[in-house]
């Protein structure tokens, strides 16, 4: 005899939608305390509520809870992010200024661009809204709907923040790290600089994914002096910037730093979340790969940057970036050769890596 949790999990099939609104509002806590159950019968329940994500709204957002719950793990994930199909309704509907679940598609996107299946996006088109995007490129469309959605100015029900996190996660991936260092053709922009202005916007959420897209694309070496340069992508303002306060800096260290860096308000704040400012201080220590950028890096004085922030924050983690900063811009240039950069590069290699989110 089925108990009555599962008696409920058959009722998400359900012909009569009052019934299966009834069985997926109900069911929603169980896709944290009990997921083993949605997976009997070959993840029949799964499957169902793939297909709820068409129904209507209410029933359509708790199966997207529970699918976001549930893709937390590997083998769902996996399956999700290998249905062709579903991906096309999820891309289908997320780009839809009307869609009032846009924001649990892209929580739900968020984990399934975790899976390796997902590297191939910049590769898949699908129409474009006329107001959203000029590109049938699916991964142009979602960087249009990050930029352009913030705060509900494209869909009145969404904001789009954990599409950050998607960027993070795709950018993994040589290919897509490849993607946000092109510039496109429909509007002759490159996508990084497009997520630079969100390193210090309001939300957590934008704030950490974009700092971790940041990282993944300076792994890209030979992009170094695209990355570092004001005049083409130009990160380092946007890196430095987050981890700086009001403290006030000698007249001769402050007149070198980058023209935004220099005279900063009273009441600038820092970074409140010491993870992000680990991962700036990461891309920092990526950009010190080579020589020049180890020079760039002391002609714009990021070191006393680095110095305030040791001092100011009190987190061992933040302390110890610092201090692994520290040793690579502080030391002596004079006789280094391919040999020290190698050995930069190892340190780089060994404590830095790709970072999910």
């Amino acid at each position: 005899m089925p108990t009555e949790l599962e008696e409920l999990v058959g009722f998400i099939a359900s012909p009569n939608p009052q019934i299966r609104k009834l069985a997926v509002e109900n069911l929603v806590p169980y896709s944290t305390s009990d997921p083993s159950i949605f997976k009997a019968n070959d993840n029949i329940p799964i499957r169902n509520l793939r297909v709820l994500v068409r129904d209507h709204p209410k029933i359509a957002e708790h199966a997207l809870t529970m699918l976001i719950n549930l893709s937390g793990e590997d083998a769902v994930q996996e399956m999700l992010a290998t249905d062709e199909k579903f991906l096309e309704l999820l891309f289908q509907k997320i780009v839809n200024a009307e869609e009032p679940n846009a924001n649990l598609l892209a929580m739900l996107l968020a984990n399934l661009t975790k899976s390796a299946a997902l590297a191939s996006i910049d590769t898949k088109k699908q129409p474009s809204p006329e107001d959203l995007s000029k590109s049938h490129f699916i991964l142009d469309q979602l960087m249009d709907l990050f930029v352009k959605g913030q705060d509900g100015t494209y869909n009145k029900h969404a904001d789009y923040d954990y599409l950050a996190y998607c960027f993070a996660d795709l950018a993994k991936h040589e290919s897509i790290r490849k993607y946000f260092l092109t510039k496109q053709e429909y509007d002759d922009v490159v996508p990084l600089s497009k997520l630079l202005v969100f390193t210090e916007h309001k939300s957590e959420i934008r704030r950490k994914g974009v700092a971790s897209t940041i990282k993944n694309v300076a792994f890209e070496v030979h992009a170094h002096p695209e990355l570092m340069s004001d005049s083409e992508i130009g990160i380092l303002t946007y890196v430095l910037l987050p981890i700086m306060g009001s403290e006030e800096y000698d007249v001769d260290e402050s007149m070198d730093m980058l023209p935004d860096l220099q005279l900063l308000p009273p009441d600038k704040k820092r970074e409140p979340d010491n993870t992000i400012i680990v991962t700036h201080l990461d891309t920092l220590m990526l950009l010190t790969t080579t020589r020049k950028g180890r020079e760039l890096m002391r002609e714009v004085k990021v070191y006393p940057i680095v110095r305030e922030t040791h001092a100011r924050v009190q987190d061992a983690d933040v302390k110890e970036a610092c201090d692994r900063l520290v040793q690579v811009l502080m030391r002596d240039e004079e006789g280094e050769g391919e040999e020290t950069e190698r050995k930069i590069q190892e340190v780089v290699d060994e404590e830095d890596e790709i970072v999910e989110v």
